[in-house]
């Protein structure tokens, strides 16, 4: 892998300090004042380019209920 661009390089800090802090992306973008579409097209095109991206945080979107007969 060659040298990343300060583009490329600003994009993937904010992608791991989201997966490093454990925010969904949508959350991290509102926190920093990003547009998440931006975020969101960063991820994409950083793996395109064979640069690796942290995980994403994926929050349980559902929870075990329990249901009394």
């Amino acid at each position: 892998m060659t040298d990343l661009t300060s583009t490329q390089a600003y994009w993937l800090g904010h992608l791991f300090h989201a997966s490093s802090r454990q925010l969904a992306l949508s959350e991290y973008a509102e926190e920093q004042g990003l547009e998440l579409a931006a975020l969101l097209a960063w991820e994409q095109r950083l793996m395109v380019q064979s640069v690796p991206v942290p995980p994403r945080y994926r929050p349980a979107r559902f929870i075990a209920v329990e249901v009394a007969s």
